[in-house]
This record gives structure tokens, sequence and C-alpha cells, in this order.
């Protein structure tokens, strides 16, 4: 696959690496302030939840492109840790759904909040306009991966109009 606008190999091995570094210091960084940290398939079940609201395991796993057998793994985990609980489908289905109780919903906020200060220290000397573009890139890069993938990750802002 060939990228538009002469995105060479070279640009790509250097934008590969950097991303995979990106995903190393996030690790690193939560490790180092929050031994308590959600491991990252909590974080990243419970964001899902959060934003979507109850699901089935059936939904999370299309949701993330995964077998069935992995997302019962671990949501039965959030499940015994006491940060989802199964609860009838809202909307009268016959599948039980996950929803976030409220110890998943306060360790999930302060997760976002280590995040956002971890963040806050990375950019401090960044202009507002430079942290807005990086932001926008962002958003673009994982709407192409997503689009490619066929599976969208619902935002708050896809709500509120505000992109």
């Amino acid at each position: 696959m060939q990228c538009r606008e002469g995105a060479g190999d070279a640009v790509l091995e250097r934008l590969e690496r950097e991303l995979m570094l990106l995903s190393r210091h996030q690790v690193m960084t939560h490790r180092e302030r929050d031994p308590q940290r959600l491991e990252r398939s909590a974080y990243l079940l419970l964001s899902r939840i959060d934003t979507q609201g109850p699901m089935s395991i059936g939904q999370l796993a299309e949701a993330f492109g995964l077998d069935t057998s992995t997302v019962n793994r671990q949501t039965a985990a959030l499940l015994r840790c006491g940060l989802a609980e199964r609860v009838a489908d809202p909307e009268g289905g016959m599948a039980r759904k996950l929803r976030i109780t409220e110890e998943g919903g306060r360790r999930l906020a302060a997760h976002r909040d280590v995040n956002r200060s971890c963040l806050a220290q990375v950019v401090a000397h960044w202009s507002a306009d430079e942290v807005r573009e990086l932001e926008d890139i962002l958003v673009r890069l994982n709407r192409s991966a997503e689009a490619l993938e066929g599976r969208h990750w619902p935002r708050a802002e896809d709500d509120t109009g505000r992109r």
C-alpha cells in the first residue's frame, strides 16, 4: 500500500517507531505514577462501556474485533474486581449486558485524570494551537484506522457536533 503525497518507506518507518515509543511512554508513565492503575484491557473495556452505555460480551467482542472467549475472560476480571456488573438489557433484549459500577467509574475517572496530568506535563511548553493541531492529527489518524477496520469508536463529540 502506498501513501499519498510521497510518504515513503523511510517516513513510515519513523512514524511507526514514534507511535511505538508513544505507547511505551504512556505505559511507563502509569507504572511510575500509579501502581494501582487499571490494566490496559480493563481501561479500554470500561472506556468503551462508559462512552456507549451497557454492552453485551458479544457487542464488546465485535467492537474490539476480538474472540468472545477473550472478551469473556477480560470482563470476568472486571466483574471479580467490582468494576462492572451484569444487568438486564435496558432495551429489553435477551443478552445480559455489562455496566460500569460506581467503583469502576471512580477508577476510570482516576485513570483518566492521571493520563491528563501526564499529558499536561508533556505539552506544558507547547502553545494551545500546537496541542489542538496534535489532537486534530491524532483524531484523523484514529478515524482513518477505524475506517480501515470497519469499527468506529464512539466519541462524546460525535453527539455534541463538536467536529
